[in-house]
């Protein structure tokens, strides 16, 4: 789910097998030769589906209805048997065996659409292919055919839960993704307590990696990227026989992690000086809270809430989207996230949404008063008429709010 990996390592992450989606500039050029629906504004080959999904369920977790056009491209960029690739510049062009297909923005549209409503024949047929890529350990790789990864795995579980699938029934060769992730857990009695690794090495060792544990967590709770306040169970570190406790570990891991650097964690990108990373504290946060974790979730989110506007600003919608899943997980106001309102500013870097729709109870009350003051109003020309005495009429304007 982070958004912060070059597209240069993501080039190299597609062939052998690993994981998350490239930057996006929240600017889209009007000049530029992408596409109007499409949300931000660099090159999408490496994340175009990714951030797209991520903008959608995040408009949609706000109360916020997108633009039709983004929704409609989001939906045509499947290829025929189900599955997605990461961005594809003619949809019209059927896919063939060059076309690289994707699970994590399959799994990610799935989620969008899934959220959206109106689109069962598109995600049916997407959970479709998840299921016959599924590897022979229970998990997925970010490739049909990779090594199975515990963030590919995870995504892929919030996908079948969004579309009303069980994922500890989802098997192949009796193996379930919870399976896969139980393999991918670290055990307790070292500095590493209940981390996830990303995969293993080619010793087969795990090392732990703070991005994959967040991954973890929500994936062994059977969670996607939108989620509610959880009910904290489980103890201290202990051996991970089932997903539950697997995400317990994690979240204690986490949670050391991020009271170790003042409520964030941190980037370990090789021959770079370390630096905070906002895009995996978000997930994090929105681990945890789904976890009930709450107390740490909402110390790292006021430390978003301080310190992200500058890196969602370079980074785009998916880093937006980001934020808002993280203010929700922990009811922070996304409009005021620190001053900042996140759905303005991520409704910004794409097509604008369409007008909210109104409650019934709105409507009712708008219509109960419409004839009342049109009355009025009536009359009120009237008197205008009859002694020349002019009014000024002030129109109530509406604050419409995306």
């Amino acid at each position: 789910m982070n958004v912060r990996r070059s597209a240069a390592v993501l080039a190299a992450v597609a062939v052998i097998g690993a994981a998350t989606p490239a930057a996006a500039d929240p600017s889209p050029s009007p000049s530029r030769a992408f596409p109007s629906a499409l949300y931000g504004g660099t090159d999408p080959k490496y994340d175009g589906v990714w951030r797209q999904s991520l903008a959608l369920l995040a408009q949609d977790t706000v109360g916020v209805k997108p633009a039709a056009k983004s929704v409609q491209w989001l939906a045509r960029q499947q290829c025929a048997d189900g599955g997605f690739a990461s961005y594809r510049p003619d949809p019209a062009a059927a896919c063939d065996a060059k076309t690289m297909l994707d699970t994590n923005a399959t799994s990610a549209a799935v989620q969008a659409l899934t959220a959206l409503g109106g689109h069962d024949d598109v995600t049916g047929k997407a959970v479709g292919w998840l299921k016959s890529v599924q590897n022979k350990d229970g998990g997925w790789g970010y490739s049909p055919g990779g090594a199975s990864d515990t963030n590919s795995t995870s995504v892929v579980i919030g996908a079948l839960a969004a579309a009303g699938e069980k994922p500890d029934q989802v098997v192949k060769d009796g193996k379930s993704p919870y399976d896969a992730l139980l393999k991918l857990a670290l055990p307790c009695g070292g500095d590493d307590d209940g981390a996830f690794a990303f995969q293993p090495d080619k010793k087969g060792d795990l090392a732990p990696n703070a991005d994959a544990t967040a991954a973890g967590v929500l994936g062994s709770l059977g969670k996607g990227m939108v989620v509610e306040p959880g009910k904290k169970s489980g103890t201290a570190c202990e051996k991970a026989t089932t997903p539950q406790q697997a995400a317990a570990n994690g979240a204690d891991y986490l949670t050391a992690a991020l009271t170790k650097d003042d409520g964030h964690l941190m980037s370990a990108l090789a021959g770079a000086e370390p630096q905070p990373d906002f895009g995996n504290t978000a997930d994090a946060v929105v681990a945890l809270a789904a976890r009930g974790d709450t107390a740490q979730a909402e110390k790292s989110v006021r430390w978003l809430e301080k310190n992200s506007a500058d890196w969602a600003a370079q980074s785009g919608p998916a880093a937006y989207a980001q934020l808002i899943f993280a203010a929700h997980a922990t009811g922070t106001n996304p409009r005021d996230f620190g001053g900042a309102d996140l759905v303005k500013q991520l409704n910004a870097t794409g097509p604008a949404p369409q007008t909210a729709e109104k409650t019934k109870a709105a409507d009712e009350k708008e219509d109960s008063g419409s004839d009342f003051f049109g009355v009025w109003w009536y009359v009120g020309v009237c008197l205008v008429a009859g002694i020349g005495i002019g009014f000024l009429f002030t129109g109530r304007k509406k604050k419409q709010q995306p």
